[in-house]
């Protein structure tokens, strides 16, 4: 048998000492529990009270706990409820963000303390954001927008944008006027308007179209509503003057009041976005990179936010009218038959 030297043993005691201890580190840490600070804009509009239940669930089903604070779309108070969350010794921050930009000093709180931010379904303009998840909400204006075109070709449109402040706003309106340009380039469609609704209200989108239709006489052909909320708003404007049903309205979100229109032929159509899919993934990587797990790059894009190229998770939409509700919306049991059809006879 070899001698050992009381220094190798020495040696060896202490790598199996600093190994043990690191392995109790880690079974510590496996057995931690992942606290996740959830930072949502508001949760007024039926949309956003999905999303954070789905997540909520599915943090639950993978042993995290979630807290959850809404701001309302108040800006500076969606900071100090983050601020708030942080005390709280969250493990990472996920923020639907109330403005782009002034979101961007979550994002510099959140590093501060040693947190990662996923941004959820709108990405924090010109900040240093770890991870952003969401539809491709360029091919979202897309998709509403080749809608119209295909059925009105040709005729007076009206732009009803969502927030200004929200970036998702402007990334609908990108994908948009990426269709509508050669259209309206050509003389084709005229744009008799375009505006934007303030927080995305409904009472915007109303006032906006009826402007519109007292400027263009109603000779109106089709409106690019970025969302069903605005929808609302543009159909009930076009039903003042019996026009609900004779002009193209786009949607988005699929939301209740949205599918039931789209239903009774008041609105043309809705982007479907399954808010299970982008709820559930975004748990998922929220408790991954608290444990500091990226997923694979092959499945990810770049966005940039004006400072940087964010990893990015980008979902795909689909597009939903009357032809389809029953197989998309209704299938997935977003919403019940009966609930859709409620207002049809």
């Amino acid at each position: 048998m070899r001698d050992i030297s009381p220094m190798t043993l020495l040696r060896r005691g202490a790598f199996w000492a600093i190994f043990l201890c690191c392995l109790g580190s880690n079974a510590y840490a496996a057995d931690k529990k992942i606290k996740i600070g959830f930072a949502m804009d508001t949760l007024k509009e039926e949309r956003w009270q999905r999303d954070r239940d789905m997540f909520v669930a599915k943090a639950k089903e993978l042993g995290a706990e979630v807290l959850v604070q809404a701001s309302n779309g108040n800006a500076s108070m969606q900071i100090s409820q983050a601020e708030n969350l942080l005390t709280q010794n969250v493990d990472i921050l996920v923020v639907v963000p109330s403005n782009a930009v002034t979101a961007a000093t979550i994002v510099d709180k959140a590093h501060k303390a040693g947190k990662k931010v996923l941004s959820y379904d709108r990405l924090i303009k010109n900040s240093d954001v770890d991870m952003y998840i969401s539809f491709d909400n360029v091919e979202v204006g897309r998709i509403q927008a080749r809608y119209l075109v295909s059925r009105a070709p040709k005729g007076n449109y009206v732009l009803i944008g969502g927030s200004p402040t929200d970036n998702n706003a402007k990334m609908f309106r990108d994908g948009q006027m990426e269709v509508l340009k050669p259209f309206i380039d050509k003389g084709d469609i005229k744009i008799v308007t375009d505006q934007w609704a303030k927080d995305w209200q409904s009472s915007e989108a109303l006032k906006h179209t009826e402007n519109a239709l007292t400027r263009s006489n109603n000779n109106i052909q089709a409106v690019v509503a970025s969302n069903d909320g605005t929808a609302g708003g543009v159909i009930a404007a076009l039903a003042q003057q019996k026009l609900a049903g004779k002009v193209f309205v786009s949607g988005q979100d699929a939301d209740l009041a949205g599918c039931q229109r789209v239903a009774e032929g008041t609105q043309s159509m809705t982007v479907y976005k399954p808010i299970k899919l982008i709820a559930e993934r975004a748990a998922q990587l929220a408790v991954d990179m608290a444990a500091n797990k990226l997923p694979d790059s092959g499945s990810l894009r770049m966005v940039n936010n004006g400072k940087k190229d964010v990893p990015s998770l980008l979902l795909k939409p689909i597009e939903v009218d009357k032809s389809n509700i029953d197989a998309t919306v209704i299938k997935d049991g977003f919403h019940s038959k009966s609930n859709v059809y409620k207002n049809v006879r």
